[in-house]
């Protein structure tokens, strides 16, 4: 007799949740307007983690109030489920106020961020909304958990776009590091890159072509790690280049920035593609095609730095280096690759 009781209570719960897979459809798709002028990141970071630190307690409040007997009565569920939506209103409407000058990549994290926290809070409704009987769960203390832990992200968030794009290229630069470790580790291991996985009991041996690495093979791929390596110096080169000297003051100075994460990011692609085809059986002309992407990419990251306020004349120097060193090694995948064409 108290089931249907029940449900009426969380009644109210089930229209907070549409409500709030609006909010997240909303902000999944949309590139709001232009923020409210004038705008001051100060004040817009103030807001925004108020917004989340309310949204904190009142996950806390409505996960208590479905923790224990009696449940809350209908009145009580509409009052939280209130409560509830008008935190998740908040934060998307302060994360509105951001305006697109302010920079793409800072407004992409803020969204992630800002996205996390309204998913978090489906996630709770729909635990509380499934929950059988009136106990606290497993699955609602750790939905619980995860709002608490989405809503503290915005105190590790980069505070302007510089920071941002720090924070965006250093991301970059550890998948490249780790790519190019992986590819030294597989032409170390000697003539074979697949022996872990592929021992032949019987024969002790495979004379399969299609496994190992040709010695024309083995040239062609030091050339391709030397634009691997290259790949890794350019990041490297330019995360210290934008925190020496990337400002986030001007318009222009944070469109250039914006423009070099974006082209930053097509890096790691590039270079896992060109991993990928290293791999035996070497199609040279695979190799060649993906060696040169990376190298025009690479080319790129180093023109777009050249041109940006975060390279000083005394930054010029390693770009005409790397510049240098990635043709360099793009010519010697030219020769290597010239029979097969």
């Amino acid at each position: 007799r108290g089931r249907p009781a029940a449900m009426e209570a969380r009644e109210p719960l089930r229209d907070v949740r549409g409500a709030l897979r609006a909010v997240l459809a909303r902000l999944r798709e949309g590139e709001p307007g232009e923020g409210r002028e004038p705008f001051e990141l100060p004040r817009f970071w103030d807001a925004l983690g108020q917004t989340f630190q309310v949204t904190s307690q009142e996950a806390t409040k409505l996960s208590l109030a479905f923790s224990r007997p009696p449940l809350p009565s209908a009145e009580d569920c509409r009052k939280l489920s209130e409560d509830v939506q008008n935190a998740i209103l908040a934060v998307a409407t302060v994360y509105y106020w951001l305006p697109k000058g302010q920079g793409t990549t800072l407004r992409k994290m803020v969204r992630d961020a800002t996205t996390e926290v309204v998913e978090g809070m489906i996630q709770l409704t729909d635990t509380i909304l499934n929950a059988p009987e009136e106990s606290l769960s497993q699955e609602q203390l750790i939905s619980t958990g995860g709002v608490w832990e989405a809503c503290e992200q915005v105190s590790n968030l980069p505070r302007d776009n510089q920071a941002a794009v720090v924070s965006a290229l250093a991301a970059c630069l550890g998948v490249v590091k780790d790519a190019v470790e992986e590819m030294e580790h597989a032409l170390v291991e000697g003539q074979d890159p697949y022996g872990d996985i592929m021992e032949d009991e019987e024969l002790g041996f495979r004379g399969n072509r299609d496994t190992y690495w040709s010695e024309a093979d083995r040239q062609l791929l030091s050339s391709c790690m030397g634009l691997m390596k290259a790949s890794k110096a350019c990041l490297k080169k330019v995360l210290a280049a934008v925190k020496a000297h990337g400002k986030a003051d001007s318009p222009e100075q944070i469109a250039q920035l914006d423009d070099l994460a974006d082209i930053a990011n097509e890096i790691s692609p590039s270079v896992d593609e060109l991993a990928l085809s290293m791999y035996p059986p070497v199609n040279p002309l695979a190799v060649r095609l993906n060696a040169a992407k990376l190298a025009s990419v690479l080319k790129k990251v180093l023109e777009i730095a050249k041109a940006s306020h975060v390279c000083p004349p005394s930054e010029e120097g390693w770009v005409q280096f790397l510049a240098g060193a990635v043709d360099h090694n793009m010519n010697k995948v030219k020769n290597f690759t010239q029979g097969q064409l």
